[in-house]
């Protein structure tokens, strides 16, 4: 049996390879490998098993589209804008409060999205434009941008690393707010102030002329109303969960775009902007699919039994003294499918060691996004690097990246070593 699995295991890690040798996209060469795994094992070509995996993560998908859409809208609407240049008109004698609140603006759009990506698209060209009249060089705000925006996809309420490993348990996504919330806030204030702490004083002047300018009639109100009706719809049914019909946060999401989107103080093309969102999101949503067939065809052939087995059996000091190398590690070659595919037999592992299985995820959830610079895909670095426009060679942006990296990287392992003395974070 553990033959056969290892053999089938064997091939699929061929064909990947062989898949990307080919310049194929990360998706398709995880869908190649997940059918090259079936017809290994004798399955042919599962058409079930491919229709069920490519929907295993609609539920994220739908948060995802949702999430960004409103964020979109009120990107559109002259929002984002506002609220960087209220920021820097209030506080731009004040070095600490300026950096610590462009750290915020910069966990938001993760956070509520789960996507690293959105918050470089999003909110990373305007911080960029901000930390650039800092006197900061390039380099450094590339990786400031990229380290908070892997943490704020790691925030809540929205973890994918999170959301996706604890489906693959069977573990209600209950617990996880604080411990998701400390560690990446405190990875993001040093990330910012060790990378942004040396530099000038901010020259307003030039950084409100490079900036674009919001809608004479937009104002706080505009903006925290959707806010207001999102987190207000969450506390509602957490504090009155049998007395409240069960709404999603895809609904939750939807309905404060729609309230952005009428409070606009300038008419938006609605049609246009889901159609960007859902073209921002395409590699997004085909990664989550093809992440989700392979998922389905190694628990169909017996290779996600293997690789749990495979984990049990390590020495603990082994496990948990690697993960700092390990998950970046798998982030880079799955990207998002390194939660589902590794991260479901860690958790299974440390449960059954007696830590607790919810600090210990949140984590590793922090560490995963550090391993979106790394090749072969390097998605989120990369495009981080061609939002900011540094100069330098993309091994010095990695470089730069380093001490902040080993410092989460160290938190997320500490919150696993610790995660039964943290279990109160958890709140149950």
């Amino acid at each position: 049996m553990y033959q056969a699995a290892g053999i089938v295991l064997g091939v699929m890690v061929l064909i990947y390879i062989i898949s990307l040798r080919f310049k194929l996209s990360t998706e398709l060469a995880m869908l190649m490998a997940a059918i090259g795994g079936a017809v290994s094992a004798g399955h042919w070509f599962p058409a079930r098993h491919i229709a069920e995996g490519a929907i295993t993560y609609l539920d994220i998908n739908l948060i995802f589209i949702s999430a960004t859409l409103f964020m979109n809208i009120l990107k559109e609407s002259g929002g984002i804008a506002f609220i960087i240049r209220s920021i820097i008109k209030t506080f731009h004698k004040s070095r600490v409060l300026l950096l610590i609140l462009l750290m915020i603006i910069l966990l938001i759009p993760g956070a509520l999205t789960g996507a690293g990506s959105v918050t470089v698209l999003i909110t990373g060209g305007l911080v960029a434009v901000v930390l650039n009249y800092m006197g900061i060089k390039k380099i450094r705000i590339a990786a400031i941008i990229f380290l908070i925006a892997g943490l704020s996809a790691a925030a809540p309420p929205v973890s994918l690393w999170a959301m996706m490993t604890a489906a693959g348990v069977n573990m209600p996504y209950v617990g996880f707010f604080l411990p998701l919330l400390i560690p990446c806030v405190l990875g993001a204030l040093f990330t910012i102030f060790f990378l942004g702490w040396k530099g000038t004083k901010i020259d307003v002047d030039k950084a409100f002329k490079e900036l674009p300018s919001p809608p004479e009639k937009m104002n706080w109100w505009r903006i925290i109303v959707p806010f207001l009706i999102f987190f207000g719809l969450i506390f509602i049914g957490r504090k009155w969960p049998h007395n409240t019909p069960i709404v999603g946060m895809p609904l939750m999401f939807l309905l404060a775009g729609l309230s952005s989107y009428l409070l606009s103080p300038k008419k938006l093309k609605l049609f246009k902007i889901s159609a960007d969102t859902i073209k921002q999101l395409l590699p997004l949503i085909g990664t989550l699919t093809a992440v989700g067939i392979l998922v389905q065809i190694m628990t169909l052939t017996g290779v996600r039994g293997l690789l749990a087995i495979m984990f049990i059996t390590l020495p603990t000091f082994l496990v948990i003294g690697s993960l700092f190398v390990f998950l970046p590690i798998t982030e880079s070659v799955l990207m998002y499918g390194s939660a589902a595919v590794f991260g479901v037999p860690l958790v299974l592992l440390f449960n059954t060691m007696g830590l607790n299985p919810i600090v210990a995820l949140a984590g590793m959830s922090i560490i995963w996004p550090l391993g979106d610079a790394l090749p072969p895909t390097a998605i989120i670095g990369r495009l981080t690097v061609d939002v900011v426009g540094p100069k330098e060679k993309y091994s010095q942006f990695l470089k730069t990246c380093l001490v902040p990296s080993i410092v989460i990287a160290i938190i997320g392992t500490l919150m696993v070593i610790f995660s039964k003395d943290l279990g109160f974070l958890t709140g149950i």
